[in-house]
């Protein structure tokens, strides 16, 4: 699919200014101060924060409105040995939220269990069912973690039988708020947290270091020691990778490679990562669906048992169950996919001029049309409503493309909806089967209204123009100073024009494009995925313009630098 490329401008006289200043304190190359330049790091301390975040660097836990008393209810609660039950949500985020408050709160004493619901049963986040199992528990004090900041209801049936509970959720609240015990959300209104972007896992540790604080026992090693699950929850929510949520991922991510948690490293060595060192990339694509199958294929406990099992018999034997349903749910999402894409085709007769997809069927399965959701919208680049049907109820998930609300989209419809959740980009639906062709109508038209028809070309950010002679191993050393990468903090993206194809192109994979270029004497191999369809169109001797980033490859013991190419321009006529 053509995409829009956006070069970002040259830099002012100021910033040229900038870089020159940085790159005599820092000693760095050219590139990699235009790139601090760029993320508005200038000064030595921010460049040193930047590059070597520590755990103090982050906010006091106390700016939360609420976390004074949601703090002295747990420290209450531990004191009486009253029963906690941890309420989680069932993807990554919600799990990784579920066993940090665990394991963490049973550190200092407290008696506490855990709930996660079930996708086909219970739904998504607080529900009428869950609540009835905690009240049936005799539960003192329920902690939402990753959901509830919109479960009204469900939070006044649980004071009504005696049950306090802190809510503590990353997700939109609506106008009117649940009267909870505590509410600990940095996107409430009045909450003056200055890091909004905290994933749900985020937001717990802050909670579970507001009781470390007021206890006392807020040592270095209780700090970091549960600092892998929030980067495990963090990058796999793709929330933003700056400010705090940065921090959490790249000291977390130390953790993960140093085999602390004997469970996920159970997990890490059956996905064939145990020999690398883990970044962003292999959370988000490897480890991340595999704990989101559990949830998806089975039920999502398997996941939070898995991380806090300290047995290592019992975490292989977990995460052979999980990976055996990571790969059930792989057929499933391939044939789905197939599905869909045949519906949409045969529905949508000119896909460019369709601004939304809205597909549904009853045979699909429920824990993955969230992924395929994702899938259809990197391959028609809409946003995109995939829903299936039990019984005449409709459980939807909608994906969206940059720089469009979903969120906004579906409050339009709310009233037909009989219930929604979720944020700018990805949501959750249920939808009584008569109302879909009126909300599609209605959603159709909000959309046409509310989206541009440049929005609907896939966006391609080029941070700078590079020459293939620039690329040595001292720059890329460097760029990865930058990691982890992620919405927010992506790898850099550099174009290089006029350069010439040397040999011949070919294909390999599932449709992915090889080929070498030269330009000035200088090589680069790059391998461009799902990029194969170019093939047809490329000549040795030809020259082209092409985006891309930079890594290293390591295959069969050789480490070289290869381009991961995003897009390329071919010559105009």
């Amino acid at each position: 699919m053509h995409k829009r490329w956006q070069i970002s401008d040259s830099l002012s006289q100021e910033q040229e200014e900038q870089k020159q200043q940085i790159i005599e304190k820092v000693k760095c190359p050219e590139m990699i101060a235009e790139m601090l330049v760029r993320k508005n790091i200038i000064n030595s301390d921010e460049i040193k924060t930047f590059f070597d975040p520590k755990l103090e660097d982050c906010h006091d836990p106390f700016i939360f409105k609420d976390m004074g008393k949601a703090v002295e209810r747990i420290i209450k609660a531990i004191n009486k040995q009253q029963k906690i039950v941890i309420y989680g949500d069932y993807d990554v985020d919600g799990t990784t939220s579920t066993a940090l408050l665990y394991l963490g709160l049973s550190k200092v004493n407290a008696i506490v269990d855990f709930y996660i619901p079930h996708r086909m049963i219970d739904g998504y986040g607080l529900s009428i069912s869950g609540v009835e199992q905690l009240i049936a528990e005799k539960a003192n004090l329920i902690i939402s973690v990753d959901c509830g900041i919109n479960a009204t209801e469900e939070i006044k049936i649980l004071q009504e039988n005696g049950i306090d509970i802190i809510i503590t959720d990353h997700h939109n609240p609506k106008e009117t708020l649940p009267s909870a015990q505590a509410l600990i959300n940095p996107k409430i209104a009045n909450c003056e947290y200055p890091y909004k972007y905290l994933a749900g896992v985020g937001v717990a540790y802050k909670l579970l270091m507001g009781v470390y604080k007021r206890l006392g026992v807020d040592t270095k090693e209780m700090i970091d020691k549960y600092v892998d699950l929030v980067a495990l929850g963090t990058v796999a929510d793709i929330v933003p990778l700056t400010g705090e949520n940065r921090i959490f991922a790249k000291i977390g991510l130390t953790r993960l490679i140093a085999k602390h948690n004997i469970g996920i490293t159970s997990l890490i060595k059956l996905s064939g990562l145990s020999q690398k060192k883990l970044n962003s990339s292999d959370i988000v694509f490897g480890i991340a669906p595999r704990i989101n199958a559990a949830g998806r294929m089975g039920s999502a406990l398997r996941a939070v048992e898995l991380m806090v099992s300290n047995d290592e018999n019992e975490s292989m034997e977990l995460a052979q169950i999980i990976e055996r349903e990571n790969s059930l749910r792989q057929q499933i999402d391939q044939r789905t996919f197939q599905e869909a894409c045949e519906i949409i085709e045969k529905k949508y007769k000119n896909i460019e001029e369709t601004p939304l997809i809205v597909v549904s069927s009853d045979n699909w399965h429920q824990g993955v049309i969230g992924i395929v959701a994702s899938k259809l919208v990197e391959k028609y680049f809409r946003p995109t409503i995939m829903i299936t049907f039990k019984e005449g109820v409709g459980s939807g998930s909608g994906r969206s493309i940059p720089g469009f609300d979903l969120y906004a989209a579906l409050e339009s419809v709310e009233e037909y909806l009989e219930t929604f959740g979720g944020h700018k980009y990805a949501a959750g639906i249920s939808v009584l089967i008569e109302y879909v062709d009126l909300i599609e109508n209605k959603l159709h038209k909000f959309v046409s209204q509310h989206i541009t028809k440049e929005q609907l070309i896939p966006p391609l950010k080029i941070d700078t123009k590079l020459e293939l002679y620039e690329i040595n191993e001292n720059l890329l050393e460097w760029l990865n100073k930058f990691a982890p990468f992620g919405p927010g903090n992506m790898r850099p993206t550099f174009f290089t024009d006029k350069v010439m194809i040397v040999g011949f192109p070919y294909n390999v994979g599932q449709n992915h494009l090889k080929l070498k270029v030269m330009k000035d004497g200088c090589t680069l191999d790059l391998i461009g995925f799902n990029l194969g369809d170019y093939l047809p169109f490329l000549k040795k001797g030809s020259h082209i313009d092409i985006a891309y980033s930079l890594e290293f490859n390591t295959w069969q013991g050789r480490t070289t630098i290869q381009g991961k190419l995003k897009d390329l321009r071919l010559p105009r006529d």
